[in-house]
């Protein structure tokens, strides 16, 4: 398999669009059976060449089988098959809630689509971030320009070949390049993009698309912090947490990107991510327990993207006031950063200055679990928040008390995949959601109808001029009726109707019990 990614000249790319707008205009998109026939060749694009994307992956990253499967592979598979499973409910028009003054107007709600769309996909999972969102897009019936990483040339050029070959030309095309190429494809008007990267980037993006006033979707990062509660499962808090971070080499969007815990509590929770990781024999291949056979056997352990995003990182942990735990060893050679922890991490610290996206764990030692919520809000809302705890009142601090695009307790990473939930995040971590009906929510314009009859001008004929005084009150008959004004805010019981009666009922008993004593007293 060739690994050489030819960039789409420039001077096509206006013609690529063009086209895709043809295809779009064609009409063939509106039928439904068309849209799943599509996205059926899709997961078989997938399907029958699962070991070509394997061997692209491995090229690209190094990345181990079941990480591919697991984490990419197998979540673009599933992805396309509930898009088939819930086109024919979704696509379906809807009604609004009843309404006695509009219902002779027959209102609906109609599912469109929003015609030519964009997907800029990033190298971190580049099979289920490009091709998981193309079968949102056909699903709501959008015809799609995709833009895949140019940072992962072998499975780009894969996507691009398969593309060609299983999907209809009309309505999906990939353009391939860097920096030139994206600028091109940003000057031109869209119906809606979808980015998935850097903040840097989304920034960008977001400027190009406002002067068309495009909608966008940008999924992006940040440094989604962990809290780790004394109380924990200890165990099982090592084995998600190492996981997580080590998993691709850290290079996922919702990485645990740094630690916070209490400061007498440090020292265990090192202790555990050793046990794991650890054993006597030198750091370079001492990652026992996940990796038995070292971190730098070319199988067992993904290898950084570039070698100027090796650079980047191990300039971090060069960098770094923390004390190394284990880990460390850097080859920019072969862009080979072992997994690494880092204890006793200021908070001004370079592993602290922006999102590690690699396999650096730093530990942020903390008063309390409030000092680490504390500390949690006062930065970027994050992509994710993780608490590790067996406390429901400490879950439900975390819970509560932060923002995030997910807020997660005792797992990592996963969450993303998960059946029929969001993934996106809030603030400087992005906005807008997809995954399964989201996507195909996201890549659909929600278009308002009535049908109204000419009778209906007998109940609102009051709407045409003259207005007359004898006109002014009738529109007030739409109103229908009005809640009671409120006589205070709530009570600290709120709405719970059995405090409520509790406390009603305790006042009542003590009102009997004086009642009796002021007998028996007169008496």
């Amino acid at each position: 398999m060739s690994t050489t990614l030819q960039y789409t000249p420039i001077e096509q790319i206006e013609g690529i669009r063009n086209e895709l707008r043809a295809g779009f205009a064609s009409g063939k998109l509106q039928s439904i059976p068309y849209r799943k026939y599509q996205i059926t060749q899709l997961i078989y694009l997938v399907k029958d060449n699962m070991t070509r994307f394997e061997e692209a992956l491995k090229k690209d990253l190094n990345r181990p089988v079941l990480e591919s499967r697991f984490l990419d592979i197998i979540p673009t598979i599933t992805e396309a098959v509930a898009q088939l499973k819930g086109v024919d409910k979704w696509a379906k028009p809807t009604k609004p809630p009843f309404s006695l003054n509009f219902s002779a107007m027959r209102p609906l709600i109609r599912k469109e689509p929003k015609g030519t769309v964009l997907v800029i996909s990033p190298f971190n999972y580049p099979v289920w971030l490009t091709l998981g969102p193309l079968a949102g897009a056909i699903a709501a019936g959008n015809t799609t320009l995709l833009k895949p990483s140019e940072s992962t040339p072998a499975t780009s050029a894969l996507m691009t070949e398969l593309v060609e070959k299983y999907l209809d030309k009309d309505i999906v095309r990939v353009v391939n390049g860097a920096v030139a190429e994206t600028t091109k494809i940003l000057e031109l008007q869209w119906d809606h993009i979808l980015y998935t990267g850097s903040g840097r980037v989304a920034r960008i993006v977001a400027t190009a698309a406002a002067k068309h006033l495009t909608p966008v979707t940008l999924e992006l990062g940040g440094k989604s912090p962990v809290v780790v509660d004394p109380g924990c499962d200890l165990k099982t808090t090592a084995h998600r947490l190492l996981w997580g971070k080590v998993v691709n080499a850290g290079q996922t969007c919702v990485a645990p990107d740094y630690i916070l815990v209490p400061r007498d509590f440090q020292d265990k929770l090192c202790d555990a991510l050793k046990e794991v990781s650890l054993t006597t024999m030198p750091l370079a291949t001492s990652y026992a327990e996940f990796y038995p056979d070292g971190v730098s056997s070319p199988d067992s352990y993904s290898r950084i993207v570039t070698p100027q995003a090796t650079a980047r990182i191990s300039g971090l942990l060069e960098r770094t006031k923390g004390k190394v735990v284990f880990g460390g060893e850097v080859d920019k050679d072969n862009r080979f950063i072992a997994p690494t922890l880092v204890r006793d991490v200021p908070a001004d610290d370079s592993l602290m200055t922006e999102e590690i996206f690699g396999p650096l764990l730093p530990i942020v030692p903390v008063d309390s679990i409030d000092d680490a919520i504390k500390f949690i809000n006062a930065r970027d809302h994050p992509l994710a928040v993780y608490v590790f705890t067996k406390d429901e009142s400490v879950k439900a601090k975390v819970f509560n008390q932060t923002q995030s695009g997910g807020v997660i307790a005792n797992e990592t990473v996963i969450h993303p995949g998960v059946d029929g939930m969001p993934f996106g995040g809030i603030g400087p971590s992005g906005y807008g959601q997809h995954t399964g009906k989201y996507t195909f929510d996201m890549f659909t314009h929600l278009r308002t109808s009535i049908d109204s009859p000419s009778w209906v001008d007998i109940i609102l004929k009051f709407r045409f001029p003259p207005y007359t005084a004898s006109k002014q009150d009738q529109p007030l008959r739409l109103m229908g009726s009005l809640p009671a004004r409120p006589k205070g805010p709530p009570s600290a019981v709120g709405g719970k109707w059995w405090a409520k009666w509790f406390i009603l009922a305790l006042a009542v008993a003590v009102a009997g019990g004086l009642t009796s004593r002021l007998k028996s007293s007169s008496s």
